[in-house]
């Protein structure tokens, strides 16, 4: 969206302002999403002042947006943001002022934008400084971490480990919110931008590559996403070359996919690829399954299948208790909501779970860049630790400079 008439036309930047500003100084939790190769900006708002927690029936559930963390819960619940108001709009050159919610004109008529953007300011100044563990932006660490995981992979103990890490960086002193999430739209039309906010609990934003599960009407879909190199060239799709690591590292997690179709006995189900997709500033292998819940008796596959997939072998490693019992004894620092999951339940028919990845936390000082790297027997730590330089980047240059 852009100016076109002066007094009339609304930016991107301006709408995202305005549910921005709506939604901090509600005191309530809230949450900014587009997906994949969509046209549509979606807001919803939870008019209770205290977060919600949720059992994992989707199927169950009223419209609204789900977000988990990476580790199960003890109440094995997750947070969940109602759809009390909820808004959709289009993400196109041609929305004029007159085509808002009435609420929204209204609040664009009484603040104009500089005041949206010192009272935004204002709120995120008043969230906590986060806290954080010195072990995950250690470079040290995170060489060690991945090594070890080479030894136990060598030894026979493990297929896989995926090693996760944090950088922090500064906020600038004009931090701009709608502004870096505008250019986050822009830059990034085939990934999830999503930005949530959870009173006490956390503020995050992010650009996940990753369904985790998916239902549209009749079909349950869900894929497998690894492998990573930098896309480079005219035309990177064509002149990417994956190495023998990265073709299994991409196998093994569409093999645990398979097996949990199996563990179920679903057999009827489709299976494309894998083939080179761009997220970011990054390629990586996809593969992507479908299964028709009707024809297959599955009324609630998304729900058996996310208790089933997460955290997916992307996330964490194969095999996946002996994976996580490695991550929980070596890697040493909370992943929160780091490679857990999040999306829109339930909205017009469709319920849409991402996993958590290319995400940031904000603190009223700096943000908390989180990123992770496949380890496999072949894997050499300083090339790991690249990788996740080059994942975090995809978020952190937004935020230090919005006009990069």
């Amino acid at each position: 969206m852009k100016v076109t008439e002066v007094g009339k036309a609304i930016s991107l930047e301006e709408v995202l302002d305005v549910f921005l500003a709506e939604g901090l100084a509600s005191g309530g939790s809230f949450a900014l999403w587009r997906k994949p190769n969509s046209s549509q900006l979606a807001y919803i708002q939870d008019f209770s002042q205290i977060p919600r927690r949720v059992s994992l029936q989707l199927e169950d559930l009223p419209a609204g947006f789900i977000v988990h963390p990476f580790a199960d819960q003890a109440d094995k619940k997750a947070f969940f943001i109602q759809g009390d108001r909820y808004e959709k709009l289009p993400l196109d050159n041609s929305l004029d002022q007159e085509d808002l919610p009435h609420w929204m004109q209204t609040s664009r008529e009484s603040l104009p934008t500089p005041e949206l953007k010192k009272r935004i300011a204002a709120h995120l100044g008043k969230l906590p400084q986060q806290e954080y563990a010195v072990a995950g932006h250690e470079k040290e660490h995170f060489l060690h971490l991945v090594a070890k995981g080479t030894q136990a992979i060598e030894a026979g103990t493990l297929e896989k480990i995926v090693a996760a890490r944090t950088k922090i960086v500064p906020l600038p002193a004009e931090f701009d919110l709608g502004k870096t999430l505008a250019k986050l739209l822009s830059s990034y039309p085939h990934s999830f931008i999503n930005f949530f906010h959870l009173p006490s609990i956390g503020t995050w934003m992010g650009a996940s590559p990753e369904v985790l599960i998916e239902t549209k009407g009749d079909y349950f879909y869900t894929m497998s996403l690894a492998g990573t190199q930098p896309a480079q060239g005219d035309n990177p799709l064509k002149s990417a070359a994956w190495t023998q690591k990265e073709i299994e590292e991409q196998a093994l997690v569409s093999r645990y996919i398979v097996d949990c179709f199996k563990t179920i006995r679903l057999r009827e189900y489709e299976e494309h690829g894998p083939k080179t997709v761009l997220a970011g500033n990054l390629l990586h292998l996809r593969s992507d399954f479908r299964v028709n819940i009707q024809m297959t008796g599955f009324s609630n596959l998304g729900s058996v299948m996310l208790g089933l997939l997460h955290p997916t072998s992307a996330v964490c490693g194969m095999p996946r208790k002996e994976a996580l019992a490695f991550l929980k004894t070596e890697e040493g620092w909370d992943r929160s909501f780091y490679a857990g999951f999040l999306g829109p339940v339930g909205i017009e028919q469709e319920t849409s779970i991402y996993v958590n990845l290319r995400t940031a936390s904000l603190g009223k000082e700096y943000a908390l860049l989180y990123a992770g790297a496949g380890v496999t027997e072949d894997s050499v730590p300083e090339k790991e630790w690249e990788e996740t330089e080059l994942k975090c980047e995809i978020i952190g240059k937004f935020i230090q400079n919005p006009d990069a």
